[in-house]
C-alpha cells in the first residue's frame, strides 16, 4: 500500500476514534485514554528498557482510582458503607489530591526540560526511569481527563479544542519551518525543527484559539472577551509546552536509537508519537484552570 495512503487511513481512523469517544460519553472518553495510557506505558518501557508488567498494572490502577475518586465522588458514604457493611465515614479532599498530584507532575516536567540539555546520549538511572514513567506518562493522562471538566462539568468541546490547537500548532510549525525555516531550534535533538517554525506554529495556534473561542465554544456575550483571553492563553501554552513535549519524546527516542515509539499507527508511529504534546501540556493547562478558578 502507498505510504501516503496508509498514513492517511490510519490518521483518519485515529481522529474518528478520538472524536467519537470524546463526544459519545464521559465514560467512553475515560476508557479510550485508559487504553492509550496502557499503550503509552508499554512504549515508554520499551524505550527505556524497563520491565512492563508492573508499570502497566500500577498505571492502570492509579488512573482508574484517581478518575473514580475525582469524577464519581457523588457516590454517598452510605452506599459505600452498605456495600461493605460498615459504618465508616469516608471523606476525600479532591482539591488537596489535585494539588499533590500537580506538584509531583510539574517537578517531573521541569526535570524533563532539564533532561533536554543533558548530553545527547546518556544512560538514564533506573530511579529516573520510574520517576519519568510516573510523572511524565501516567499522571499527565490523569490531568487530560481532569481538564476535560473545565471548572465544573464534563465538556467535550474543551478537549476537542485542545486537540485542535495542538494539531494547528504542529501543522503550521511544519509548514512554516519547511517554507522559511533557517535557524535550528534544538538541532541535536530534532534537526528538522526551526525557530521560524516554532514561532509560526505558536502564532497560528493563538489565531486558532481566538477562532475556537468565538465560533466553536461560543460563550454568552458577557463572557465573550474573557473566553477569548482564556483560549488564546491556552493556545500559547500549547505552542510553547507542546513543542517542549515533542522535543522530550524525541530525546528519549534518540537515546533508544529508534525513529518511532511504536508501530500501532502505520505511518504515524506509536501512541506516544501522537500524544507527546498533549500529555506534556495537560498539567500546565490544569494549573492555568486552577489559577483562573482561584482568581475568579
Amino acid at each position: 500500500m502507498n505510504e501516503t495512503l496508509k498514513r492517511s487511513i490510519s490518521g483518519a481512523i485515529y481522529i474518528l476514534l478520538l472524536l467519537t469517544s470524546i463526544l459519545f460519553s464521559t465514560e467512553s472518553f475515560f476508557i479510550l485514554f485508559g487504553v492509550f495510557l496502557v499503550i503509552a506505558i508499554y512504549e515508554f518501557c520499551n524505550l527505556t528498557q524497563v520491565t512492563k508488567t508492573i508499570p502497566i498494572i500500577a498505571g492502570t490502577v492509579l488512573y482508574s482510582t484517581i478518575t473514580l475518586i475525582s469524577h464519581y465522588n457523588k457516590i454517598t458514604t452510605d452506599t459505600i458503607n452498605q456495600y461493605f457493611d460498615t459504618n465508616i465515614e469516608i471523606t476525600v479532599n479532591i482539591q488537596q489530591l489535585n494539588i499533590v498530584l500537580l506538584a509531583i507532575t510539574l517537578v517531573v516536567s521541569f526535570k524533563c526540560i532539564l533532561f533536554l540539555f543533558y548530553d545527547n546520549i546518556q544512560k538514564i538511572s533506573t530511579s529516573s526511569k520510574y520517576l519519568y514513567l510516573f510523572g511524565y506518562i501516567i499522571l499527565p493522562f490523569v490531568f487530560i481527563t481532569k481538564i476535560s471538566f473545565g471548572i465544573k462539568d464534563y465538556n467535550p468541546k474543551i478537549i476537542i479544542g485542545l486537540f485542535l490547537l495542538i494539531w494547528t500548532n504542529d501543522t503550521f510549525a511544519y509548514i512554516v519551518g519547511k517554507s522559511i525555516g533557517k535557524h535550528k531550534l534544538f538541532e541535536r535533538i530534532s534537526p528538522k525543527k526551526t525557530i521560524e517554525g516554532f514561532v509560526g506554529g505558536l502564532l497560528f495556534a493563538i489565531l486558532a484559539g481566538y477562532l475556537i473561542s468565538k465560533y466553536y465554544i461560543r460563550p454568552k456575550p458577557e463572557f465573550s472577551e474573557q473566553s477569548i483571553l482564556i483560549w488564546t492563553s491556552i493556545a500559547a501554552i500549547v505552542g510553547i509546552f507542546g513543542t517542549i513535549g515533542d522535543l522530550i519524546e524525541s530525546k528519549f527516542k534518540r537515546i533508544a536509537g529508534v525513529k518511532d515509539s511504536g508501530n500501532i499507527m502505520p505511518g504515524h508511529g506509536g501512541v506516544l508519537d501522537r500524544l507527546d504534546s498533549v500529555i506534556f501540556v495537560a498539567p500546565f493547562i490544569f494549573l492555568f484552570y486552577q489559577i483562573l478558578n482561584y482568581v475568579s
